[in-house]
C-alpha cells in the first residue's frame, strides 16, 4: 500500500494524502507571524479609528443635514463615475490586452509598450490639460469659432469637459492601464492547449475570448478593476477641478470650506462603507479560483497574423487610448514647459524632484516588505483573524489622502506631546515634534495608502506557487521563515518588482497626503505643481507636471516588460 501511494504521488506530482496530513500535524508556526500581522493591521486601522472617533464625537446632529443636502447627490455622482470608469477601463484594458497577446500586426511591439504609459499621468494633471485644451478659451473651441465664424456659445454646442461625463472620460483615459496590465499578465500565462481546444470545438476567436479567456482571467480583471475604482473614489484633484461633486470633493469642501471637521469625518465613513462593499464585490468576483500549470513544459503563443484593414483596425484600437491618455496631455504640458522662462525656479524644481524620488523609493520598499509579511503569514497560518487582518490592511488605499493625513496627524501629534511631556518631566529636556511633520509621517502615510496595491500584486503571485513546495520544504526541516526566503521570494521576484514599481509610480503622483503631512520646507513635485497651479502659474507648473510624467515612465515600462516576458519559454 505504501509503494502504491508513493507511485501515485510520483505520477501526479503531489504528496500522498497521509504525507500532507502528517506535515500539517507536525508543522509549528511561530506566533511572531500573527503578532507582526496584528501590528501592521493596527497601523492601518489607526487613522480609520481616529476618524471614527472624530466622527462620533462630533455628534449626530449633522447627519440629518448631510443626508438631506450633501450625501445623496455626492454618493449618486460617485457611483455614476465609478460605474462609467469601470466599464470603459474593462473594455479598453481587456480588449487591447487580448489583441496584443494573441495577434501579430505591424507596430504591435511598440503599441504593447505605449499602452501602459498613461499610468504615469496623474489624474489631476490630465484634468488640467484637458480643461486647458477643450475649455471655452482653449485652442480647440477657439479654432472652431474662428473657422465657422461663431460669435458666442449660443451659436454652437460643444461637450462640456467640466461635467460628470468629462470626469468619467478623463479618469478612464489614464486609469485603464491597471486593467490592461492585469489582463495582459493573465492572458500571457493562460494555457494555449485550453484555447486551442475551444477553437477545435468550433469557437470563433471572439467566442474563445468571451467564453474561455475572460473567465480564466476573472481574478486578475477583478483585481485591476478594483484598483481603478479605488482610484476613482480617492481622486480629489481632477473632480475638484472639473466641478464634479463626488464624496471626496464633498469631504474636502466640508472640511476646509465649511470648516466642519466632524462633518468631513462623517462623509469619510460613508466613503469607507462604499469601499467595504467594493471589497466584497471584488472578492466575490474573484471567487476561490486559482490556476497554476501542472507541467513544466510551455508552448509559445501561436499568434494570428493580421493584415490589411484588420491590421489597421487593430492599430487604431490600440493607438486611441494612448493618444487620449498620454499624447494629448503631454503635448499640452510640453507647450507650457517650452514657455517656462523662470530661471530661479529650476533649483526649486530639482529639489522637489529629488524629494519625490526619495519618498517614492522609501514608500515602495516599506509596502513591499509589509505586503510580503502579510501574504506569507496568511498562507502559513490561516484562520479568521489572519484573513480579517490581511483584508483590513487594504482599506488604507480607499481613504482619501486628506482623511488619511488627518487620521494620522491626530494620533501622531498626541504621541509626540506625550513623549515631549515625559522627557520634560524626567530629564527637563524638550523634544518637540519627533514624528508629526517629518519624513517618517509621510512614509507611514504612503505605506498605509498604497499597501493594498503591493499586497494585491504579491498575493496574486503567491497564489501561483503550488502548496506542495511549502510541504516539501517543511518536510525537509525548513522553518517557515527560511521557506519564505529560499523558496517563495525567488519565485516572487516578478511580483515583488511589479508591486514596488506600482507603488513607486503612485507615490510620485500622490498630492493630498504629501501636502498635509510634509515637513516644513519639504516640497515634492506634486505639491510643487499644486502650489504653482494655485497661483495660476500654469506655464511654470507645466514643466513640473511633465517631469512627474517622465519620471514615472521608466518604472511603468519596466513593469510592462516583466509582465510581457512572464510566460516561461516565450518572449510574448
Amino acid at each position: 500500500m505504501q509503494s502504491s501511494d508513493l507511485s501515485t504521488s510520483g505520477r501526479t506530482g503531489r504528496f500522498p494524502a497521509h504525507g500532507r496530513g502528517s506535515w500539517r500535524a507536525r508543522r509549528r508556526v511561530s506566533p511572531g507571524w500573527a503578532i507582526a500581522v496584528g501590528i501592521i493591521a493596527g497601523l492601518v486601522a489607526l487613522p480609520v479609528a481616529a476618524i471614527t472617533v472624530l466622527a462620533l464625537s462630533a455628534g449626530f446632529e449633522t447627519w440629518p443635514h448631510l443626508l438631506r443636502t450633501i450625501l445623496p447627490g455626492a454618493l449618486a455622482t460617485t457611483l455614476m463615475v465609478m460605474a462609467g470608469v469601470a466599464t470603459i477601463t474593462l473594455v479598453v484594458g481587456a480588449g487591447t490586452a487580448w489583441i496584443i497577446t494573441m495577434y501579430r500586426f505591424p507596430g504591435r511591439g511598440l503599441l504593447d509598450r505605449l499602452l501602459v504609459i498613461p499610468l504615469a499621468v496623474p489624474t489631476y494633471i490630465a484634468a488640467y490639460c484637458y480643461v486647458d485644451l477643450l475649455g471655452y478659451a482653449g485652442p480647440v473651441q477657439g479654432a472652431l469659432r474662428a473657422f465657422f465664424e461663431w460669435r458666442t456659445p449660443r451659436d454652437y454646442w460643444f461637450p462640456d469637459i467640466r461635467s460628470t461625463t468629462g470626469a468619467i472620460f478623463l479618469l478612464a483615459s489614464v486609469l485603464y492601464p491597471y486593467v490592461y496590465l492585469a489582463a495582459r499578465a493573465s492572458f500571457v500565462q493562460q494555457s494555449i492547449c485550453v484555447l486551442e481546444v475551444a477553437r477545435t470545438l468550433g469557437r470563433t476567436p471572439w467566442g474563445t475570448f468571451i467564453s474561455v479567456a475572460l473567465p480564466l482571467a476573472r481574478p486578475a480583471l477583478a483585481a485591476g478593476v478594483a484598483l481603478v475604482l479605488m482610484e476613482c473614489l480617492n481622486d480629489l484633484g481632477a473632480v475638484q477641478h472639473l466641478g464634479v461633486e463626488t464624496l471626496s470633493a464633498a469631504l474636502y469642501a466640508t472640511w476646509l470650506q465649511r470648516s466642519s471637521l466632524g462633518g468631513a469625518a462623517q462623509i469619510a465613513l460613508a466613503a469607507l462603507a462604499v469601499v467595504l462593499i467594493l471589497f466584497a464585490i471584488e472578492r466575490h468576483a474573484r471567487g476561490r479560483k486559482q490556476f497554476h500549470h501542472t507541467t513544466g513544459r510551455y508552448r509559445s503563443i501561436p499568434f494570428s497574423e493580421l493584415s490589411g484593414w484588420w491590421a489597421v483596425g487593430a492599430i487604431i484600437a490600440c493607438l486611441i487610448p494612448v493618444v487620449v491618455g498620454f499624447v494629448l496631455p503631454c503635448l499640452v504640458l510640453a507647450y507650457n514647459a517650452l514657455h517656462f522662462t523662470d530661471d530661479a525656479g529650476w533649483t526649486a524644481l530639482w529639489r522637489a524632484a529629488g524629494n519625490s524620488m526619495l519618498l517614492a523609493v522609501l514608500a515602495a520598499a516599506a509596502t513591499v516588505v509589509l505586503a510580503v509579511i502579510l501574504a506569507y503569514a496568511r498562507r502559513i497560518v490561516g484562520g479568521p483573524f489572519m484573513r480579517f487582518a490581511v483584508r483590513l490592511a487594504g482599506v488604507g488605499y480607499a481613504l482619501p489622502g486628506t482623511v488619511l493625513a488627518l487620521g494620522l496627524l491626530i494620533p501622531l501629534a498626541s504621541l509626540d506631546n506625550r513623549i515631549d511631556a515625559l522627557s520634560r518631566a524626567l530629564f527637563g529636556l524638550p523634544l518637540g515634534l519627533l514624528m508629526t511633520g517629518t519624513l517618517f509621517a509621510l512614509v507611514l502615510a504612503f505605506a498605509i495608502r498604497f499597501l493594498a496595491v503591493s499586497l494585491g500584486a504579491i498575493e496574486a503571485g503567491m497564489e501561483r506557487v503550488s502548496p506542495n513546495l511549502d510541504a516539501a520544504a517543511r518536510t525537509l526541516g525548513s522553518t517557515p521563515f527560511a521557506t519564505m526566503v529560499h523558496v517563495h521570494l525567488p519565485l516572487l521576484l516578478p511580483a515583488l518588482g511589479s508591486a514596488g514599481l506600482l507603488v513607486f509610480v503612485d507615490a510620485m503622483k500622490e498630492l493630498p497626503a504629501a501636502l498635509l503631512l510634509r515637513p516644513f520646507n519639504f516640497e515634492t513635485l506634486a505639491t510643487h505643481v499644486y502650489s504653482l497651479a494655485s497661483l495660476e502659474l500654469f506655464e511654470s507648473a507645466g514643466l513640473s507636471s511633465l517631469l512627474i510624467v517622465l519620471v514615472g515612465l521608466l518604472p511603468v515600462l519596466a513593469l510592462h516588460q516583466a509582465i510581457a516576458s512572464g510566460r516561461s519559454g516565450s518572449s510574448s
